[in-house]
């Protein structure tokens, strides 16, 4: 296989064969994002994606593999037709596979009609990563997202009405102290309307180089500590109305371990965040990180 600049993929797909369909970031503005900025955006060759799985084929030529990812970061940008190609060989030199996978940026599944969604998860397209960051709309302009939270349901919606499995994810304290009850309760509302499979949290990590950093050195933004992140993570399992969504904050950048199946672990995730503010049982700064 070959690889472009550093590869970004979902933890759980740490396990999959990561094929890149595109280099880099279509939008990459995001004022909180590190990632791709060593790339310019462009869409690959197909001939070229068609070798790599090839050569992943000999590569792994003992090996059944069960999960690929499309990468990079807007692979659904990719013309329809164009991807049904991909899809189609991923499964002719992997027939073994069972789930294929791709960032979904949001305006991108605005793109796309139904009827090509429906096409795309007949294909083989189990599976669609959105990430949210907020659902308040302040925030998501602040952050220069392009896109609101009309938008991210209306996409949201749409991934999953094509049967496709939809995980989504939101970024705790990206609203600092400023908007976090609205971080909260904006973000709760987003993702009830939605309801996807699964939903992860993340929690701000403001990286040197991004304009976020600038606006933190310069006062104007307050980061949350880790008793107002569990808050403001608490008000949303409050009020969040999404029966049957995997709830995770278990990833690198959270202070604590936190997951169950909404809305009927509701109980037992909020245990789980009394528990953690009750003894300050926080990962340290040093250990949080990808």
């Amino acid at each position: 296989m070959r690889y472009e600049g550093t590869v970004y993929r979902p933890p759980s797909e740490a396990g999959s064969l990561i094929i890149q369909l595109t280099i880099g970031c279509a939008r990459n503005t995001c004022t909180f994002c590190a990632m791709y900025k060593d790339k310019n955006f462009r869409v690959r060759k197909l001939s070229e994606v068609v070798e790599d799985l090839e050569m992943a084929r000999n590569y792994y030529s003992r090996i059944k593999v069960r999960r690929i990812f499309l990468a990079d970061g807007d692979a659904l940008i990719v013309k329809t037709e164009d991807l049904l190609y991909i899809l189609g060989k991923c499964k002719e030199i992997f027939p073994e596979v069972e789930r294929i996978s791709v960032y979904g940026a949001p305006k991108d599944i605005l793109h796309k009609t139904p009827e090509e969604l429906a096409k795309l998860k007949q294909a083989g397209l189990d599976m669609v990563y959105m990430g949210l960051e907020s659902g308040d709309d302040d925030v998501l302009t602040e952050v220069r997202k392009g896109v609101t939270s009309a938008e991210m349901i209306e996409a949201g919606q749409k991934v999953r009405a094509a049967g496709m499995v939809l995980s989504m994810t939101i970024i705790s304290g990206l609203g600092g102290r400023k908007r976090t009850r609205e971080h909260a309760l904006n973000s709760a509302r987003v993702i009830s309307a939605i309801k996807p499979e699964y939903v992860g949290f993340l929690t701000l990590m403001v990286e040197p180089g991004t304009p976020m950093y600038e606006q933190l050195r310069n006062g104007e933004l307050e980061l949350l500590n880790p008793q107002e992140v569990l808050d403001e993570t608490q008000l949303f399992i409050e009020q969040v109305d999404a029966e049957g969504t995997l709830f995770r904050s278990n990833h690198a950048s959270n202070y604590a371990p936190l997951g169950g199946i909404l809305n009927k672990e509701r109980a037992k995730i909020l245990a789980q965040i009394a528990e953690a503010k009750k003894h300050s049982s926080f990962r340290p700064d040093s250990f949080r990180g990808i």
